[in-house]
């Protein structure tokens, strides 16, 4: 039986660009394409008892290689973090597949 060589480990050297910023999102909307996702980040505030607002300040594309990695960390991270502070309740609108996320 022959052994699989496994590949040799890399250096990773991460850096923030000059233009980096944090930013903080309440919105997020998702769009797809045969080629990418794209994610526009906005905040949302509610204006009146019948109006919400949303101010969208990034969009950012990812391949669909990169948008089922983020999707498998995301999913990691969310069951550490409610394993640590409790589940997250979503209310029912925000359950649908195919629903926005705001």
């Amino acid at each position: 039986m022959s052994q699989i060589k496994q590949p040799e480990p890399h250096t990773v050297t991460v850096s923030n660009a000059e233009d980096y910023r944090n930013s903080y999102a309440n919105s997020v909307q998702v769009r797809m394409s045969v080629w990418d996702f794209f994610m526009v980040f906005g905040t949302m505030q509610q204006t009146s008892k019948e109006e919400v607002m949303v101010e969208n300040f990034q969009g950012i594309y990812l391949s669909p290689q990169q948008a089922k990695a983020l999707a498998n960390v995301l999913g990691h991270n969310i069951a550490q973090y409610e394993q640590t502070f409790g589940e997250i309740a979503l209310e029912p609108q925000y359950m649908q597949p195919n629903g926005p996320v705001h």
